[in-house]
This record gives C-alpha cells, structure tokens and sequence, in this order.
C-alpha cells in the first residue's frame, strides 16, 4: 500500500521534491494551479500549450534536468469535487513511474479523497508474471498541505480511509479470483484467514444447510462437486442499539445451470459474488473502525453448475421457514440463495433493518447503465440515507419503483412464488425478494449492483476489473445513515 506521509507547506523548502506533483483544478472560467517561484514560469507555460491539463484523471508530466524539482507532474482533478479528487489520485497512482513524490497545493479538504483515490488506483490483479510496466510502482507520496493544528485530523482520517480501502481491495481479489480457484469453501477460508478481532463466525456446510431446512442455497448449489456454504459474520460492540443484518449474493460461478448461459455472458461469471464480497468487506471495516452498530454479514455461497444432481426448470423449492419458489429458470438463481438468508435473518435474527446486495439482473445494467446500482425500497427514510450514503463514497445509486401492479407476476402455479417473472425484470427480482423480508418489508432494501460491480477499463480510482463496489457506501451508512431511521 502506498505510504502517505503529511506535511506542511512551509516545510517546502527544507524537504527534497523527488518528483512534485501539482494539482490542477479546472473549471470552464478558470484554471488553478500553485506551482512554487523555482519552477511557475515553465508550468504556466507548459499549461497554455495543454487545455485538457485539468480534467479529472489525466496526468501530464516534463522533466527539468539539473533543477530542483527535477520532475513535475501536473494531475487535473477537474471542478475540484470530491469525485475529481479522487479520479486524482487514482491517475497519480497509476501514472507515476517514481517511487516518491511530494504533492505541493492541495487543499486540505481535499487531501483524504484524494489519498482515497491513490489507495484504490494503485490495486493490481495479477496471477501470472508482473509485466515489466508493472516492476515500476509510486510506493511513498508526501502531502504538503494544511496547518500544523490540522495534522492529527487528517491523520485520523487517512487512518479510517486506509481500513475501509484495504477492505475494498480485499473484496476485489475475492471477485476477480477465477472460480476454479474460488469455491465456496475457498471463499469462507479467505474471509476467516482476515483474523480481525471480534468477529464472530459461523459456517454452515451441507449437512448442516439441510438440516436447517435452506432449501434455496442446497438447490443451487446441488449441481457441483463444491457444496454450498452459508457464511455468518458477526460484530457485535458493547453498547449498540442497533442491528443490521447484511445479505450478499455468493455464486461463485454462474453456468445458469440447466438453462445455460451463452458463452458471452458466461465469461465473467466469477464476478457472481460480487455481493457476498460486498457485505464481507464492509462488515471487518466497521470492526475494524469501531462502528457502534451490530452487523451482522450473511453470505450465502453457491456454484451454479450442471449435472446430474443439478436443480432443473419445473422443480419446487422448500426455503428456510417454508415459503416455496417454483423454478422458472436455473439462470436466475442469486434470488434464490438470498431469500433463504433473507428469511433466516427476519425468523431468527432480530434485526432493525435489512439490506441486500446482488449482482442480480442485466435488466438493472440495462436500464441506468455501467456505473449505478438500481436500489429498491418502501422506506422513504432508508432510500434517502442510503443514496446520501452512497453519494458521500462516490458511488451511484437510483432508485426504482416497487411497482405492486408487477407483483402478481411472482406468483407460480403449483407454489407460492416463481423465480423468474420476467420483464420488468429487476423491479420483479426486488418484488420476489421482498417476500422474504416479511415482517420487516419495510426496513428492507435491495441493492441490484451487477453493473458498477465490475469496470471494463481503468478510470479514475477503479481498475479494470472488479471495483468492490458498495463497501465504502455501507460503511458511510452504518456510520450515519441508519441513526436517521430513529
């Protein structure tokens, strides 16, 4: 992880640059940078031969032989929000091929989004040989920014960002890991080998699952040689008043079963649990930090595979407390495995409010595009926390109606509901599952992240590839948000 040190601006001119890096904030008005006297006439004139030097993620560099600062690098952070900011330092990490630089003019608001954005750009995937462009990697950045009195503030800041970005990358490796790798079983190993205090596990393994009566995760998974697993995670402070239990999808591979996926929209299915990664990541960040609300992580992990034991179109299925789901499609199975939790945790575990994270539905991906997860809820309050929320870390979110006049399209013939109800499809999923929140249908919301849960390219913070999408937003919702319920 990239080392973050801070400092102040007078201590400028006692301190080596390494390479200075300067930010440029741009607006159609105005373009602002804050070059030191040594070096401002060449920046302002390599600015005027550059106009697209301020927007946000793009990274200019020249070199001065013999001087001091060396090399200047100029990051655009356009307007200056926090979004900008963080598009910064994502860039920065990506595009500085030294291995210290000092960041000389950023203003103090600024500096723990844009370490935010260092922390997350600088994460690498990689199972294979690092390729050479790799080897040369920025490992130290100095901030000049703020006054002496500002320090501990910012460090204590830095100190929050650094736990909730470590559990964001730790939430990509476990959705970019290949599947023939990454079994449930691989899963709940990975999560348990975190070794952060005060957490609580439990995992429940077939025999068990069976036991229990969680039909939905047995029949999904009941096509592989890889069991099932429902994974349980608790932190639970002295003290706290509240409780909130959080649901993440966990197939670990997506064949779509019986009714098979084309090869196309199979290739990434590795990324099916994108949600239980989700949920994992947020709830050993706020043990982690400390956050005074009971969490309690459910992830219910499945291959969705095919074979001779493989759960077929037509079958009914028995969930955990009774309600029964008649099959449709073997290919919209994360709804499946998640009202099984979903029922557990209103039967069993007594919480003040549920959320689910899903990557459910192309529908959602279809209908608010690449970068905003669809979230679905009756609470006005919930919604509103929520999309504050996740406004605060950076990610979108849009809310969609729980439309009743769709609900008859849940109901099956032989069995209570069916799993696969067709168009509007992510508005019929939320509807299924809300089913299952029961009693508390209106402390509940769905979060349907298939879309931003993966980026095709480097942009900004995200890196090609999984983008642990939703940690950061949870953590900001335990920290404020759910106080706002009452």
């Amino acid at each position: 992880m990239i080392s973050v040190r801070l400092g102040n601006p007078t201590d400028a001119g006692t301190k080596p640059w390494g390479a200075l890096v300067l930010p440029v904030v741009s607006t159609p008005q105005v373009t602002s940078v804050s070059p030191p006297p040594e070096c401002a006439d060449e920046v302002f004139a390599f600015l005027a031969d550059d106009e697209r030097a301020g927007e946000a993620g793009r990274v200019s560099s020249f070199s001065r032989p013999l001087h001091d600062p060396s090399k200047i690098l100029l990051v655009g952070a356009g307007s200056g929000d926090s979004k900008g900011w963080r598009k910064a330092g994502g860039a920065l990490a990506r595009a500085a091929r030294d291995a210290e630089v000092t960041v000389l003019g950023l203003p103090r608001e600024a500096v723990v989004t844009f370490a935010e954005g260092l922390w997350l750009g600088e994460y690498t995937f990689r199972l294979g040989e690092p390729r050479a462009i790799d080897e040369i990697r920025l490992e130290r950045v100095m901030v000049l920014a703020g006054e002496p009195s500002d320090l501990n503030e910012l460090e204590a800041g830095l100190d929050a960002t650094r736990v909730i970005t470590r559990q964001v990358n730790f939430a990509r490796d476990l959705t970019n890991m290949p599947s023939l790798t990454k079994t449930p079983a691989w899963f709940v190993d990975q999560v348990l080998s975190q070794g952060v205090p005060d957490i609580g596990a439990t995992v429940r393994e077939p025999e068990r699952l069976i036991e229990e009566g969680f039909g939905g995760i047995m029949a999904v998974g009941g096509g592989s040689a890889h069991g099932p697993r429902l994974l349980e995670l608790t932190w639970s402070p002295p003290g706290a008043t509240k409780h909130v239990v959080l649901v993440g999808k966990g197939i670990t591979y997506d064949t779509g079963g019986i009714d098979i996926k084309p090869l196309e929209h199979m290739q990434l299915m590795r990324k099916d649990m994108g949600g239980a990664a989700t949920v994992v990541g947020a709830t050993l960040a706020a043990a982690q930090l400390g956050i005074q609300v009971k969490v309690t992580a459910l992830a219910p992990l499945a291959e969705n595979m095919l074979s001779g034991s493989a759960w077929r179109p037509g079958d009914v299925v028995r969930h955990y407390g009774g309600l029964t789901s008649e099959v449709h499609s073997t290919d919209a199975e994360g709804r499946v495995v998640l009202a099984d939790a979903m029922a557990y945790a209103v039967a069993e575990l007594a919480p003040d409010v549920i959320l689910d994270f899903a990557t459910l539905t192309g529908a959602a991906r279809i209908a608010l595009g690449k970068t905003t997860a669809a979230i679905f809820t009756d609470n006005e309050l919930l919604a509103k926390s929520m999309e504050q929320a996740a406004a605060l870390a950076g990610e979108n979110v849009w809310r969609m109606p729980l439309a009743d006049d769709y609900l008859k399209e849940t109901i099956a013939e032989i069995a209570d509901l069916n799993n696969a109800a067709g168009n509007p499809g992510a508005i019929t999923a939320a509807l299924y599952l809300r089913e299952f929140a029961g009693t508390l249908r209106d402390r509940w919301l769905h979060v349907d992240m298939s879309a931003p849960s993966w980026s095709a390219e480097n942009d900004g913070e995200l890196r090609k590839g999984a983008t642990g999408w939703g940690v950061r937003t949870i953590v900001n919702w335990l920290s404020e948000g759910v106080q706002a319920l009452g």
